[in-house]
């Protein structure tokens, strides 16, 4: 029964690849909706992976340095808290758990005003107890060295506007709490021992880095530490955040009564419902590529399906079915849209994998042309044009255009572009269904 399956069946390969080979294979439409496909596969595959560039950046910038994959806030000092601290640090899957103290200050340099800043305090070994936060901090100048109460490290923004560089110092003075230091009512002055990149504005702009045990001291009456979990895996934060939550419990501590822990999904909420809906509409509006392709290829196999109806006919005369014959049409969809994604996601993929070479080309080959009319411009005695940068330093807060690939994504957009193709083919094989022999062949 396979076997005479098959024997029936196989004609449709055939006729399909002489079609393809045949009449299609010059066919500008054909040749369109290749291109078509290739381009919005392209084109998709090169934003989307942008797109993760500069949003998993921040993501992770955020959650690297400021607020972690899950909290825990509350903590009373003490014994019982170490002990607490040390049982959460025990659980497998954590990478690091660090407490921290963090207040709203105004910082003033020797020369220029005052700044508003978040200062947090961290342990001595911050970065070797938290390796995520390390990988984050780029030390433009200095060293990240909290080893003495008075030492500070500043962000570069925040260093710029207050035109301070390592080894000056500056002014703190809190917001929350109450002023202290050797001069009562003007704040205390620490020593900048570095100053720090993360690539991140708000955090370049607006951060500041002492010794907890001195942040204990600018911190209200009631802000306590908090502590910090970095995970190995994020995406099983609820999972950790339970284990957590039952160590609490355990304890049986009347002290532990207020903790609270929450998941990073929870305290960042809104910006990263932001980030989603920004990528999901602008996967919507580069696919409507794929509408209009696919209409092409729509108007294509309809006018191919009413230039071969005597064709067809013939076919459904031999006693061929519907289904087999549409499948004919369909094949060719098949190819085109195979064709296609596969072009696209072959030169999306060299794209998004090399953006900075990209890019770079793109500036080589405009300062080439700045070049030739510099020439030019001292032949005849006029001013010289500078050098262009597509993204300038001076106006972008970027040094390279950022790109991550993320495989899945990769898959559903090679099947978007191949499925609406077929799809395209298949409902337009429809007339296929309406083609009847005897009145086709009645007068051959």
């Amino acid at each position: 029964m396979k076997n005479f399956f098959f024997l029936r069946t196989r004609w449709v390969g055939y006729v399909a690849r002489r079609y393809i080979s045949g009449d299609r294979k010059n066919s500008p439409s054909a040749i369109f909706s290749v291109l078509g496909i290739a381009t919005g596969v392209l084109a998709l595959i090169v934003i989307i992976a942008v797109m993760n560039g500069f949003q998993l950046g921040f993501i992770e910038s955020i959650l690297e340095i400021s607020s972690g994959h899950l909290r825990v806030e509350n903590l009373p000092a003490g014994p019982a808290a170490d002990e607490l601290e040390n049982r959460i640090r025990a659980l497998p899957g954590i990478t690091s758990a660090m407490l921290f103290r963090e207040t709203s200050v105004l910082v003033r340099g020797k020369v220029s005003g005052v700044r508003g800043a978040v200062l947090r305090g961290l342990p001595v070994n911050a970065l070797t107890a938290d390796p995520g936060l390390a990988g984050k901090l780029e030390m433009e100048s200095g060293t990240f060295d909290l080893s003495s109460p008075d030492n500070i490290v500043l962000g570069t923004e925040l260093a710029r506007m207050l035109s301070v560089r390592p080894g000056d110092t500056v002014t703190v003075l809190a917001v929350s709490g109450g002023l202290f230091g050797q001069e009562e009512g003007n704040g205390y002055s620490y020593k900048v021992t570095g100053i720090f990149s993360c690539g991140y504005y708000e955090y370049d702009l607006g951060w500041a880095f002492i010794n907890i045990d001195r942040a204990a001291m600018l911190a209200g009456p009631g802000e306590k530490p908090v502590l910090s979990i970095k995970l190995k895996d994020r995406w099983q934060d609820r999972q950790f955040m339970a284990a957590v939550e039952k160590i609490i419990v355990s304890s049986a501590d009347p002290m532990f009564a207020s903790v609270s822990v929450s998941s990073w999904r929870d305290y960042n909420r809104s910006f990263f419902s932001a980030l989603r809906t920004e990528k999901l509409m602008m996967f919507i509006l580069v696919g409507l590529i794929f509408i209009v392709v696919g209409l092409n290829i729509f108007q294509s196999q309809r006018r191919s399906v009413l230039e071969r109806r005597e064709e067809i006919g013939m076919l459904r005369a031999l006693g061929a079915s519907d289904i087999a014959v549409r499948f004919v049409f369909i094949l060719d969809g098949v190819f085109i849209g195979l064709t296609g994604a596969v072009i696209g996601l072959i030169a999306g993929l060299l794209l998004a994998f090399n953006i900075p070479a990209f890019f770079s080309f793109l500036e080589k080959i405009a300062n080439l042309f700045i070049s030739a009319v510099n020439v030019a411009a001292d032949f005849l005695g006029s001013g010289e044009a500078g050098s262009f940068n597509i993204f300038s330093p001076a106006v972008f807060y970027i040094r390279e255009i950022p790109s991550r690939v993320i495989p899945h994504e990769v898959v559903l957009i090679f099947l978007f572009g191949f499925l609406s193709a077929v799809v395209a083919a298949w409902f337009a094989s429809g007339r296929v269904s309406r083609t009847r022999p005897a009145e086709v062949l009645r007068y051959e």
